[in-house]
């Protein structure tokens, strides 16, 4: 699964925001059960509505421990794919503190959220918020591709 850099983007692609909110600490539980709604709802199905639920509440996580304890989720379906964009007001970061093996495995005691999330989406992409301040803060944009309708769902 490739990590880039910017998000890409597609001109003429249809797309349908599911759901945009402000989250902390405290709206964490919450917001994942409405990830789950907005994907059961998009069509994307088991288990690989687990694995992107679980992919976001990382990245989730991650904004409210390292970025500033807050951030906005823009849950939205874009052309065939469910996209996950999450904005922090943190220092910024880049692809390169993924780990390339599990987390521990390598010697390094972090990065199993990012590392879980690289492996369980079909996009990753990572860019700096604002890179003309300060603090940047991050946009992390997970993505995974939707089931055709009358198709059954491929398995990672």
């Amino acid at each position: 699964m490739p990590v880039d850099q910017a998000a890409p983007s597609t001109p003429g692609r249809s797309e349908q925001q599911l759901l945009k909110q402000r989250f902390t600490a405290r709206t964490l539980p919450q917001l994942r059960v409405g990830v789950e709604v907005c994907a059961a709802s998009a069509g994307l199905t088991e288990p690989r509505r687990g694995d992107f639920v679980l992919a976001v509440d990382e990245v989730l996580t991650n904004a409210v421990e390292h970025a500033g304890g807050h951030g906005t989720l823009l849950l939205r379906r874009v052309g065939q794919e469910l996209e996950a964009q999450i904005t922090d007001a943190g220092p910024g970061f880049t692809a390169d503190v993924i780990p390339e093996l599990l987390p521990g495995l390598d010697g390094r005691a972090n990065g199993r959220g990012l590392w879980l999330a690289r492996l369980t989406t079909d996009r990753l992409t990572i860019a700096a918020a604002d890179p003309d301040a300060a603090d940047p803060g991050t946009v992390v944009t997970l993505a995974v591709t939707l089931p055709t309708p009358g198709t059954s769902p491929a398995v990672r």
